[in-house]
């Protein structure tokens, strides 16, 4: 292990009280009754409706006793189901639609459920420099940590942290709230691309972003973030993630200039096929740049015109020593310093062990390998070992804090770290090429 590296007693954990309001789809149960779905809904009106209001008020206190001061926007939620259900069912009994707010609420309230997005796994973090830099310490600057977590039927979702870090390589990470709500799709889409808005009167730690199109149906996985710089100055956050069908994987965009919306876009080319495609923070000779895989093993190096269109590359490094001979990843967008490209990368090696490297580009000419490490930054050892997948340490993106690098990392899927280096001890350990 990297013996300047400064660790962090922080460590985000698994929480399966961390739970998001989501729809709950009514589906028929018996083979070749397709509409059976529309007969049970109408049931569950219809049986509402035969309750008074006195009653069905009873039935929401107690179904909402110790819920709503976990969900305040509960029985919005409740409400907005309503009105989905309302359009879905199909003829309803009479009367429906001049229901009451109890009635309302309750026939919605059937119709949700909450899920612990959460609960099962916690990994991969990336990190860029956060929106809001208000009210800080001299020595503090805050961080958005995007993380891929893991719930219910292994489903991969995208959520969010604010951090803080400080010049002595101390993190803090800000409170978390109570609960989370899913960003809403602006359209209804198959495929992409699809843009999602976070709900109005809440923080980007309450933000949580599910599959919206049948390319991310089980999963948005690996969101690799970076502050993106364009010629004339404007700035946006930009990434990658992997898009998970279930059957098949796709590389896709993530952008954003307030992480309030956020347009979610499938790449194109040869290389949209292989996950962790990771953007440089600026434009290279005039060209937007990347690194990635365009095979399983090595990586390339890449411009291109069009941002959501990736195709050839130039192999940049290949596996040479023991920890990395399985492949090659990257842990997240290079770093601009003087002396170059600071670039994270993780390798596989026996035992589908991974451990974390890092590599120097120039940066006149990133094509070219200055110098690596030749032992692992990072690598897991007795005490993060074990876990959901037991072995595997990743990171998918680190940031600058002044004269620090500070490296998010998870640990066996089941949680997040922090760790941090100076600039200089890091470049000094590298052996040039």
């Amino acid at each position: 292990m990297f013996t300047e590296l400064s660790h962090s007693p922080v460590v985000l954990k698994t929480n399966p009280k961390r739970t998001v309001l989501r729809p709950y789809f009514i589906t028929a149960q018996a083979p070749g009754q397709a509409q059976n779905h529309i007969a049970r809904a109408q049931h569950i009106c219809s049986t509402v409706l035969g309750l008074s209001s006195d009653e069905c008020e009873a039935e929401l206190t107690e179904l909402t006793r110790g819920f709503i001061s976990v969900h305040p926007q509960g029985q919005a939620f409740f409400l907005e189901r309503f009105a989905e259900v309302k359009a879905l069912v199909g003829p309803v009994p009479a009367g429906i639609g001049d229901l009451g707010l109890p009635h309302a609420a309750l026939i919605g309230a059937y119709f949700c459920r909450e899920y612990a997005y959460e609960a099962a796994a916690i990994m991969n973090p990336s990190i860029v420099v956060h929106p809001d830099q208000s009210a800080l310490a001299d020595d503090a600057a805050r961080f958005c940590l995007s993380v891929r977590t893991v719930g219910e039927g292994h489903l991969s979702t995208l959520s969010f942290r604010s951090v803080l870090a400080f010049d002595d390589g101390c993190v803090e990470v800000e409170p978390e709230p109570a609960s989370a709500v899913e960003a809403l799709p602006l359209v209804a889409a198959s495929a992409g691309p699809v843009t999602v808005v976070r709900r109005d009167g809440t923080s980007l730690a309450e933000m949580v972003i599910f599959p919206v199109t049948t390319a991310q149906s089980n999963g948005i996985e690996d969101l690799r973030m970076v502050e993106f710089t364009e010629d004339n100055g404007n700035k946006s956050y930009l990434g990658t993630y992997t898009a998970y069908s279930g059957k098949e994987t796709a590389c896709e965009s993530f952008e954003t200039t307030d992480f309030k919306t956020i347009h979610l876009t499938p790449l194109r080319g040869l290389a949209a096929s292989h996950k962790g495609l990771t953007f440089f923070p600026r434009r290279i000779n005039g060209q937007y740049a990347a690194i990635g895989r365009l095979d399983l093993e090595n990586l390339h190096y890449m411009e291109s015109d069009n941002r959501h269109v990736w195709n050839h590359g130039e192999l940049l490094m290949a596996p040479q020593y023991s920890w990395e001979l399985v492949q090659m990843g990257t842990c997240g967008s290079p770093i601009e310093l003087d002396e170059g490209w600071l670039i994270f990368l993780y390798g596989v090696g026996a035992m589908r062990r991974y451990a974390l490297g890092a590599a120097l580009l120039d940066k006149a000419n990133p094509r070219t390998v200055l110098a690596r490490l030749t032992t692992p930054l990072l690598s897991p050892q007795e005490e993060t070992r074990e876990g959901y997948v037991p072995n595997v340490m990743n990171s998918c993106g680190a940031i600058r804090h002044k004269d620090r690098i500070v490296i998010p990392y998870a640990v066996a899927d089941s949680s997040i770290r922090f760790a941090s280096v100076e600039i200089a001890a890091l470049l000094r350990d590298m052996r040039a090429r």
